[in-house]
């Protein structure tokens, strides 16, 4: 396929990156990833949850996962504190009987002390104090976390002037000693990298635009001659690949 025609096709996945909830099937079946982690995090919140127990999830997205649970609404409750997420949540979760609000996961949260049995945190930011001060004594936090050296590899393929890793703290060994000193007990932790994969440019320009925190100033327009040096690689290797950085930590409160 001619430049031009290239250059179009990814004009058009750039216009068409928006996001409702954390749903990346616009680009399923052209790139890959998550899918070899040593541990699932769906089956290590269900080893822990129990129908009587009260489960926050912070940083909720859509709710989809919450959802997922299958748990009694009226001992669930939920955290977004990303605009579109927040109105999507409020359609979604609140008229179940869920109670959602609006929060931040880095700052205070908008509950009562020892309000949870059990607070769950996938991929979204978290403070320490404040999962202390609302968690139970004897309560579980279980979080799996997006690594800060996520997608660098595909940072650095596209971007013109590659940034700082824009997380640094965002390591299992930051994260446990964190929990520690507030007097948890870790009773699992773990960390991983692994590939994630494209089969398509379009795709990943549609990544690239979602993730803009990873991807700062990226746009077809000023990154194009690094889309076509992608095309050549996926077209000389059949594939562009890059690597994930995940952790997971469940933690006790202990008094």
């Amino acid at each position: 396929m001619k430049k031009e025609a290239l250059a179009k096709l990814w004009l058009h996945e750039e216009e068409l990156a928006h996001i409702r909830g954390w749903d990346f099937c616009h680009i399923d079946g052209k790139y890959e990833e998550g899918h070899d982690l040593p541990w699932d995090y769906e089956e290590i919140v269900r080893n822990y949850l129990r129908p009587e127990m009260r489960l926050l999830d912070i940083d909720t997205g859509g709710g989809e996962f919450l959802l997922s649970l299958n748990h009694p609404y009226y001992n669930l409750a939920a955290t977004e504190n990303y605009e579109p997420n927040v109105k999507l949540c409020k359609g979604k979760l609140l008229p179940l009987g869920i109670d959602f609000k609006k929060g931040d996961g880095s700052a205070a949260l908008p509950f009562y002390d020892q309000s949870f049995d059990i607070i769950i945190n996938r991929h979204g930011a978290f403070n320490p104090s404040e999962i202390k001060r609302i968690l139970k004594v004897g309560g579980i936090f279980i979080t799996e976390q997006v690594g800060a050296e996520n997608d660098r590899e595909l940072v650095e393929l596209l971007l013109n002037d590659v940034p700082d890793i824009p997380f640094p703290n965002q390591y299992l060994q930051i994260a446990r000693t964190a929990f520690q000193e507030m007097g948890f007990s870790i009773i699992e932790a773990d960390e991983a990298f692994r590939p994630i994969k494209f089969w398509d440019v379009g795709a990943l320009v549609w990544f690239a635009r979602i993730i803009k925190w990873e991807f700062p100033g990226f746009s077809v327009k000023d990154c194009l001659g690094n889309l076509y040096h992608a095309q050549k690689i996926l077209e000389q290797e059949g594939v562009i690949e890059g690597k994930t950085h995940r952790f997971l930590l469940v933690a006790k409160k202990m008094s």
